[in-house]
């Protein structure tokens, strides 16, 4: 499988898997959604609320990519987040309206996307203000490996909460191989 089509995958598992956090979240107490649980954006509202963020922080800098910004104009419409931190929903209806469309919107950016696109490299400055220039296939792996490991910890949480999330493996979206 090449590396775009491995990309195309994933954007497609990213919105599956949100779908399913977002519908099992909804069966916990608001308490539960917002208490601090100890995990590194506290509660599960607010590493919900951290995953969004870094998606918009990151399909911002893309944006700046010469291929395919127009399907990334809705994400330049929304406010920069001030901080990894930043909560920007405190309700779970208002943030699902916001994360469903920037899972619809990493999707249609991938598929427009070609090999050579992914294999050149983007200049942008990071949250210290500092100018990097990395290769755009490294940084698009980072996008969807920081949502697995941040969505790991929310299935957790929604774990202990007595929540079965149910089942988290691509294998389940993915078609078989001929033998």
């Amino acid at each position: 499988m090449s590396t775009l089509n491995q990309f195309i995958l994933f954007s497609e598992y990213n919105k599956l898997m949100n779908q399913r956090i977002l519908e099992s979240a909804k069966q916990l107490t608001l308490e539960q959604l917002k208490g601090d649980r100890g995990a590194f954006f506290k509660s599960v509202l607010g590493t919900l609320n951290h995953i969004l963020v870094g998606d918009i922080i990151w399909l911002k800098r893309f944006s700046i990519h010469p291929k395919n910004q127009k399907a990334l104009e809705y994400i330049t419409s929304l406010d920069h987040p001030a901080s990894l931190d930043t909560i920007l929903f405190d309700d779970l209806d208002s943030l699902r309206l916001v994360r469903k469309k920037v899972d619809e919107v990493l999707i249609c950016w991938i598929a427009g996307l070609s090999e050579g696109d992914i294999e050149t490299c983007l200049s942008y400055k990071n949250m210290a203000g500092i100018q990097q220039n990395k290769l755009l296939e490294s940084l698009i792996s980072h996008l969807f490996l920081h949502q697995v490991h941040h969505r790991g910890q929310v299935t957790t949480l929604i774990s202990q909460s007595g929540v079965d999330f149910g089942d988290t493996d691509i294998l389940e979206i993915t078609d078989d191989l001929p033998a």
